[in-house]
Protein backbone atom coordinates (compact mmCIF):
# COMPACT_ATOMS: atom_id res chain seq x y z
CA UNK A 1 0.00 0.00 0.00
CA UNK A 2 1.66 3.45 -1.12
CA UNK A 3 2.59 5.67 2.01
CA UNK A 4 0.09 8.18 2.98
CA UNK A 5 0.42 11.66 2.37
CA UNK A 6 1.35 14.68 4.52
CA UNK A 7 0.47 17.96 2.85
CA UNK A 8 0.99 20.95 5.20
CA UNK A 9 -0.49 24.26 4.34
CA UNK A 10 1.15 27.35 5.67
CA UNK A 11 -0.76 30.86 6.15
CA UNK A 12 0.75 33.81 4.89
CA UNK A 13 1.21 37.78 6.91
CA UNK A 14 -0.77 37.66 9.95
CA UNK A 15 -2.73 34.62 8.72
CA UNK A 16 -4.56 32.62 10.74
CA UNK A 17 -5.47 28.62 10.71
CA UNK A 18 -9.10 28.93 12.21
CA UNK A 19 -10.65 31.73 14.35
CA UNK A 20 -13.96 30.18 15.36
CA UNK A 21 -15.35 28.92 11.96
CA UNK A 22 -13.03 31.46 10.04
CA UNK A 23 -10.87 29.35 7.79
CA UNK A 24 -7.76 30.97 6.01
CA UNK A 25 -6.87 28.08 4.03
CA UNK A 26 -10.96 26.67 4.05
CA UNK A 27 -11.78 26.39 0.37
CA UNK A 28 -8.28 25.05 -0.54
CA UNK A 29 -8.54 21.77 2.16
CA UNK A 30 -11.59 20.91 1.61
CA UNK A 31 -10.87 20.72 -2.52
CA UNK A 32 -7.17 18.86 -1.89
CA UNK A 33 -8.91 16.66 0.28
CA UNK A 34 -11.60 15.85 -2.42
CA UNK A 35 -9.14 15.75 -5.10
CA UNK A 36 -6.85 13.29 -3.04
CA UNK A 37 -9.71 11.02 -2.61
CA UNK A 38 -10.50 11.33 -5.92
CA UNK A 39 -6.89 10.51 -7.09
CA UNK A 40 -7.14 7.10 -4.72
CA UNK A 41 -4.58 8.88 -3.10
CA UNK A 42 -4.17 8.40 0.80
CA UNK A 43 -3.90 11.68 2.03
CA UNK A 44 -3.69 14.21 5.22
CA UNK A 45 -4.29 17.64 4.88
CA UNK A 46 -3.42 20.08 7.99
CA UNK A 47 -3.33 23.75 8.19
CA UNK A 48 -0.65 25.22 10.35
CA UNK A 49 -1.14 27.82 12.78
CA UNK A 50 1.69 29.81 12.88
CA UNK A 51 2.40 33.71 14.81
CA UNK A 52 1.36 36.15 12.67
CA UNK A 53 3.87 38.41 12.19
CA UNK A 54 6.97 36.98 14.12
CA UNK A 55 9.77 36.28 11.96
CA UNK A 56 10.36 33.51 9.44
CA UNK A 57 12.06 31.58 12.04
CA UNK A 58 9.84 32.01 14.59
CA UNK A 59 7.23 30.86 12.20
CA UNK A 60 9.28 27.55 10.68
CA UNK A 61 9.43 26.49 14.29
CA UNK A 62 5.62 26.57 14.68
CA UNK A 63 6.03 24.36 11.10
CA UNK A 64 8.15 21.78 12.78
CA UNK A 65 5.88 21.32 15.83
CA UNK A 66 2.87 20.97 13.59
CA UNK A 67 4.86 18.10 11.85
CA UNK A 68 6.13 16.53 14.59
CA UNK A 69 2.58 16.28 15.82
CA UNK A 70 0.79 14.82 13.12
CA UNK A 71 4.01 13.05 10.77
CA UNK A 72 5.84 11.26 13.27
CA UNK A 73 3.56 8.03 13.08
CA UNK A 74 4.65 6.76 9.87
CA UNK A 75 7.15 7.58 7.16
CA UNK A 76 5.17 8.80 4.09
CA UNK A 77 6.40 11.62 2.20
CA UNK A 78 5.84 14.98 3.39
CA UNK A 79 4.25 18.18 1.13
CA UNK A 80 4.22 21.81 1.93
CA UNK A 81 1.87 24.45 0.47
CA UNK A 82 2.79 28.10 1.49
CA UNK A 83 0.80 31.21 0.73
CA UNK A 84 2.34 34.40 0.61
CA UNK A 85 4.97 34.53 3.84
CA UNK A 86 3.92 30.97 4.25
CA UNK A 87 6.12 29.53 1.00
CA UNK A 88 9.10 31.72 2.77
CA UNK A 89 8.74 29.37 5.83
CA UNK A 90 8.70 26.73 3.99
CA UNK A 91 11.79 27.02 2.04
CA UNK A 92 13.76 27.31 5.57
CA UNK A 93 12.34 24.35 6.69
CA UNK A 94 14.07 22.43 3.89
CA UNK A 95 17.30 24.36 3.37
CA UNK A 96 20.57 21.80 4.31
CA UNK A 97 21.68 23.24 7.72
CA UNK A 98 18.89 25.28 9.17
CA UNK A 99 18.81 26.39 12.35
CA UNK A 100 15.75 27.75 14.43
CA UNK A 101 16.85 27.33 17.96
CA UNK A 102 18.97 24.44 20.34
CA UNK A 103 16.50 21.75 20.75
CA UNK A 104 14.76 21.76 17.11
CA UNK A 105 15.78 19.48 14.99
CA UNK A 106 14.73 19.72 11.45
CA UNK A 107 16.53 17.60 9.40
CA UNK A 108 14.41 14.25 10.33
CA UNK A 109 11.50 16.02 9.16
CA UNK A 110 13.22 18.05 6.58
CA UNK A 111 14.74 14.66 4.40
CA UNK A 112 11.11 13.70 4.19
CA UNK A 113 9.62 16.71 2.53
CA UNK A 114 9.54 16.33 -0.98
CA UNK A 115 7.64 19.04 -2.74
CA UNK A 116 7.39 22.88 -1.69
CA UNK A 117 4.67 24.83 -3.62
CA UNK A 118 4.88 28.38 -3.20
CA UNK A 119 1.53 30.82 -3.85
CA UNK A 120 1.88 34.41 -4.20
CA UNK A 121 4.98 34.73 -2.22
CA UNK A 122 7.29 37.33 -2.03
CA UNK A 123 10.66 35.66 -2.79
CA UNK A 124 12.24 38.79 -4.11
CA UNK A 125 10.55 40.91 -1.36
CA UNK A 126 7.78 43.56 -1.58
CA UNK A 127 7.32 47.27 -0.86
CA UNK A 128 4.69 46.95 1.01
CA UNK A 129 6.45 45.32 3.78
CA UNK A 130 8.41 48.79 3.75
CA UNK A 131 5.66 50.96 3.79
CA UNK A 132 4.00 49.05 7.17
CA UNK A 133 7.46 49.78 8.97
CA UNK A 134 6.39 53.34 9.32
CA UNK A 135 4.36 54.75 12.26
CA UNK A 136 0.73 55.26 9.93
CA UNK A 137 2.04 51.57 8.65
CA UNK A 138 1.71 50.15 11.75
CA UNK A 139 -1.43 51.74 13.12
CA UNK A 140 -2.99 50.89 9.46
CA UNK A 141 -1.77 47.14 9.38
CA UNK A 142 -3.81 46.50 13.22
CA UNK A 143 -6.69 47.85 11.82
CA UNK A 144 -6.50 46.07 8.49
CA UNK A 145 -6.08 42.89 10.61
CA UNK A 146 -8.80 43.25 12.51
CA UNK A 147 -10.71 44.24 9.08
CA UNK A 148 -9.86 40.98 7.15
CA UNK A 149 -11.45 38.87 10.63
CA UNK A 150 -14.27 41.15 10.32
CA UNK A 151 -15.22 40.67 7.02
CA UNK A 152 -14.78 36.43 6.76
CA UNK A 153 -17.12 36.93 10.09
CA UNK A 154 -19.84 39.19 8.47
CA UNK A 155 -19.44 39.13 4.88
CA UNK A 156 -18.55 42.92 4.79
CA UNK A 157 -17.48 45.80 6.66
CA UNK A 158 -20.15 48.91 7.57
CA UNK A 159 -20.39 51.49 5.33
CA UNK A 160 -19.36 54.20 8.24
CA UNK A 161 -16.20 52.47 8.48
CA UNK A 162 -15.62 52.15 5.07
CA UNK A 163 -16.16 55.26 3.94
CA UNK A 164 -13.85 56.77 7.27
CA UNK A 165 -11.35 53.89 6.24
CA UNK A 166 -11.43 54.75 2.63
CA UNK A 167 -11.13 58.64 3.37
CA UNK A 168 -7.93 58.04 5.33
CA UNK A 169 -6.31 55.51 2.47
CA UNK A 170 -6.95 58.22 -0.46
CA UNK A 171 -5.19 61.11 1.57
CA UNK A 172 -2.76 58.68 2.90
CA UNK A 173 0.18 59.86 0.50
CA UNK A 174 0.10 63.73 1.74
CA UNK A 175 -0.94 62.61 4.84
CA UNK A 176 -3.44 65.93 4.95
CA UNK A 177 -6.15 65.86 7.60
CA UNK A 178 -5.18 62.21 8.92
CA UNK A 179 -5.37 61.63 12.67
CA UNK A 180 -4.19 58.52 14.39
CA UNK A 181 -7.37 58.85 17.06
CA UNK A 182 -9.05 58.21 13.78
CA UNK A 183 -7.64 53.97 13.40
CA UNK A 184 -8.03 53.85 17.24
CA UNK A 185 -11.54 54.64 16.50
CA UNK A 186 -12.11 52.63 13.61
CA UNK A 187 -10.61 49.55 15.29
CA UNK A 188 -13.07 49.77 18.42
CA UNK A 189 -16.12 50.19 16.42
CA UNK A 190 -15.53 46.86 14.58
CA UNK A 191 -14.24 44.86 17.81
CA UNK A 192 -17.60 46.17 19.11
CA UNK A 193 -20.01 44.19 16.76
CA UNK A 194 -17.88 41.05 17.83
CA UNK A 195 -19.68 38.76 21.05
CA UNK A 196 -17.82 39.18 24.04
CA UNK A 197 -15.87 35.41 23.76
CA UNK A 198 -15.26 36.15 20.17
CA UNK A 199 -14.37 39.47 21.42
CA UNK A 200 -11.38 38.21 23.34
CA UNK A 201 -10.13 35.55 20.58
CA UNK A 202 -9.64 38.33 18.14
CA UNK A 203 -8.39 40.46 21.04
CA UNK A 204 -5.72 37.61 21.35
CA UNK A 205 -5.18 37.08 17.78
CA UNK A 206 -4.52 40.69 17.20
CA UNK A 207 -2.43 41.03 20.54
CA UNK A 208 -0.08 38.55 18.53
CA UNK A 209 0.13 40.68 15.74
CA UNK A 210 1.20 43.56 18.26
CA UNK A 211 3.83 42.00 20.28
CA UNK A 212 6.17 40.74 17.77
CA UNK A 213 6.49 42.34 14.42
CA UNK A 214 9.87 41.31 13.28
CA UNK A 215 8.69 39.55 10.07
CA UNK A 216 7.72 42.98 8.53
CA UNK A 217 11.24 44.00 8.09
CA UNK A 218 12.22 40.83 6.53
CA UNK A 219 9.76 40.77 3.77
CA UNK A 220 11.78 43.86 2.51
CA UNK A 221 13.37 43.78 -0.58
CA UNK A 222 16.40 44.48 1.56
CA UNK A 223 15.56 41.79 4.09
CA UNK A 224 14.41 39.10 1.33
CA UNK A 225 18.20 39.70 0.07
CA UNK A 226 19.70 38.67 3.22
CA UNK A 227 17.19 35.27 3.35
CA UNK A 228 18.17 34.48 0.04
CA UNK A 229 21.71 34.56 0.43
CA UNK A 230 21.50 32.07 3.57
CA UNK A 231 18.61 29.92 2.43
CA UNK A 232 19.51 27.37 -0.50
CA UNK A 233 17.91 24.43 -2.12
CA UNK A 234 17.68 20.86 -0.96
CA UNK A 235 18.47 18.81 -4.49
CA UNK A 236 15.78 16.50 -2.86
CA UNK A 237 12.96 18.64 -3.19
CA UNK A 238 10.60 20.04 -6.19
CA UNK A 239 9.86 23.59 -5.54
CA UNK A 240 7.19 25.31 -8.24
CA UNK A 241 5.36 28.33 -7.99
CA UNK A 242 2.06 29.66 -8.41
CA UNK A 243 2.00 33.18 -9.69
CA UNK A 244 -0.91 35.99 -9.45
CA UNK A 245 -1.19 39.32 -11.27
CA UNK A 246 -4.12 41.09 -11.31
CA UNK A 247 -5.41 44.35 -12.99
CA UNK A 248 -4.07 47.99 -12.20
CA UNK A 249 -6.74 49.95 -10.58
CA UNK A 250 -8.29 51.88 -12.75
CA UNK A 251 -11.93 53.45 -14.11
CA UNK A 252 -12.21 50.10 -15.89
CA UNK A 253 -11.79 47.86 -12.63
CA UNK A 254 -13.99 50.33 -10.59
CA UNK A 255 -16.54 49.64 -13.34
CA UNK A 256 -16.36 46.20 -12.97
CA UNK A 257 -17.10 46.05 -9.15
CA UNK A 258 -20.18 47.55 -9.84
CA UNK A 259 -22.18 50.24 -8.05
CA UNK A 260 -22.19 48.63 -4.56
CA UNK A 261 -21.08 51.46 -2.54
CA UNK A 262 -19.05 48.88 -0.34
CA UNK A 263 -17.26 47.26 -3.40
CA UNK A 264 -16.24 50.63 -4.56
CA UNK A 265 -14.63 51.54 -1.22
CA UNK A 266 -13.17 48.16 -0.82
CA UNK A 267 -11.63 48.69 -4.23
CA UNK A 268 -9.91 51.43 -2.44
CA UNK A 269 -8.18 49.75 -0.18
CA UNK A 270 -7.06 47.58 -3.10
CA UNK A 271 -5.77 50.52 -4.85
CA UNK A 272 -4.22 52.01 -2.14
CA UNK A 273 -2.20 48.46 -1.70
CA UNK A 274 -1.51 48.48 -5.72
CA UNK A 275 0.02 52.00 -5.02
CA UNK A 276 2.34 51.14 -2.44
CA UNK A 277 3.36 47.72 -4.18
CA UNK A 278 4.40 48.50 -7.62
CA UNK A 279 7.05 50.63 -6.55
CA UNK A 280 9.59 47.64 -6.76
CA UNK A 281 13.34 48.89 -7.40
CA UNK A 282 14.26 47.73 -10.55
CA UNK A 283 17.74 46.52 -8.96
CA UNK A 284 15.38 43.67 -6.60
CA UNK A 285 13.66 42.15 -9.80
CA UNK A 286 15.18 38.79 -9.92
CA UNK A 287 16.43 37.45 -13.48
CA UNK A 288 14.17 34.80 -14.43
CA UNK A 289 15.29 30.74 -16.43
CA UNK A 290 13.87 30.27 -19.70
CA UNK A 291 11.18 27.92 -18.74
CA UNK A 292 9.59 30.15 -16.21
CA UNK A 293 9.74 32.85 -18.71
CA UNK A 294 8.12 30.96 -21.30
CA UNK A 295 5.44 29.94 -18.71
CA UNK A 296 4.69 33.44 -17.69
CA UNK A 297 4.31 34.34 -21.59
CA UNK A 298 2.12 32.09 -21.75
CA UNK A 299 0.11 32.73 -19.52
CA UNK A 300 -0.58 36.55 -19.58
CA UNK A 301 0.91 37.43 -23.21
CA UNK A 302 4.06 38.91 -22.74
CA UNK A 303 6.12 38.99 -19.44
CA UNK A 304 5.15 41.06 -16.73
CA UNK A 305 6.47 44.57 -16.60
CA UNK A 306 7.99 45.58 -13.37
CA UNK A 307 5.23 47.39 -11.91
CA UNK A 308 2.73 44.25 -12.18
CA UNK A 309 1.65 42.88 -8.67
CA UNK A 310 -1.22 41.19 -6.95
CA UNK A 311 -2.16 44.49 -4.86
CA UNK A 312 0.64 42.35 -2.15
CA UNK A 313 3.32 41.07 -3.47
CA UNK A 314 5.54 42.08 -7.37
CA UNK A 315 4.16 39.53 -9.69
CA UNK A 316 7.99 38.97 -10.62
CA UNK A 317 9.00 38.39 -6.80
CA UNK A 318 6.72 35.24 -7.20
CA UNK A 319 8.49 33.28 -9.45
CA UNK A 320 10.24 30.45 -7.50
CA UNK A 321 11.04 26.97 -9.34
CA UNK A 322 8.69 25.70 -11.67
CA UNK A 323 5.43 27.71 -12.74
CA UNK A 324 3.03 25.21 -11.60
CA UNK A 325 0.76 27.81 -12.70
CA UNK A 326 0.02 31.91 -13.53
CA UNK A 327 -3.09 33.41 -12.58
CA UNK A 328 -5.02 36.62 -13.69
CA UNK A 329 -5.91 36.90 -9.16
CA UNK A 330 -5.10 39.30 -6.39
CA UNK A 331 -3.23 38.26 -3.62
CA UNK A 332 -5.88 36.44 -1.95
CA UNK A 333 -7.79 35.04 -4.91
CA UNK A 334 -5.96 32.13 -5.56
CA UNK A 335 -6.71 30.53 -1.65
CA UNK A 336 -10.14 30.84 -2.22
CA UNK A 337 -10.92 34.40 -0.96
CA UNK A 338 -12.75 35.48 -4.06
CA UNK A 339 -16.45 36.79 -4.60
CA UNK A 340 -18.71 33.43 -5.00
CA UNK A 341 -21.22 33.95 -2.32
CA UNK A 342 -23.11 31.23 -4.75
CA UNK A 343 -20.93 28.23 -4.13
CA UNK A 344 -21.42 26.21 -0.74
CA UNK A 345 -19.37 26.96 1.26
CA UNK A 346 -19.60 30.76 0.55
CA UNK A 347 -16.19 32.05 -1.35
CA UNK A 348 -16.38 35.45 0.23
CA UNK A 349 -13.92 38.19 -1.01
CA UNK A 350 -12.73 41.15 1.09
CA UNK A 351 -9.80 42.61 -1.53
CA UNK A 352 -12.16 43.49 -4.12
CA UNK A 353 -10.01 44.20 -6.98
CA UNK A 354 -11.75 43.35 -10.29
CA UNK A 355 -10.04 40.55 -11.20
CA UNK A 356 -12.50 38.28 -12.14
CA UNK A 357 -10.97 35.07 -10.81
CA UNK A 358 -13.75 32.56 -9.66
CA UNK A 359 -14.79 28.68 -9.07
CA UNK A 360 -13.70 27.69 -12.37
CA UNK A 361 -10.16 29.36 -12.47
CA UNK A 362 -9.84 28.26 -8.26
CA UNK A 363 -10.55 24.24 -9.41
CA UNK A 364 -8.74 24.31 -12.19
CA UNK A 365 -5.12 25.82 -10.47
CA UNK A 366 -5.63 23.20 -7.63
CA UNK A 367 -5.95 20.50 -9.99
CA UNK A 368 -2.63 21.31 -10.80
CA UNK A 369 -0.99 21.65 -7.40
CA UNK A 370 -2.41 18.72 -6.88
CA UNK A 371 -0.52 16.88 -9.78
CA UNK A 372 3.11 18.81 -8.88
CA UNK A 373 2.60 17.19 -5.50
CA UNK A 374 2.40 13.78 -7.07
CA UNK A 375 4.80 14.69 -9.82
CA UNK A 376 2.24 13.38 -11.81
Amino acid sequence: MPPKQHIYLVPGFFGFTNLGELLYFGHVRDFLQAEFARRGVEAEVVAILSHPTASIRQRTADLLKAVQETASEDEGPIHFIGHSTGGLDSRLFVSPGASLREGLALELYASRVRSVVTVSTPHAGTPLASFFLGLFGQQLLRLLSLFTVYVLRFGRLPLRVMFRLGHVLARADDQLGWKATLLDQLFDQLLGDFSSDRREAVSRFLGDVGKDTSLIPQLTPEGIDLFNAACSDRPTVRYGSVITQARPPSLRTRLSTGLDPYAQLTHTVYAFFYGQTRNMPLNRIPLHTAEQTAALVQAYGALPHAEACDGIVPTRSQVYGQVIGAVRADHLDAIGHFDQPTHHPPHVDWLISGSGFRRPQFEKLWKDVSGFLLNE
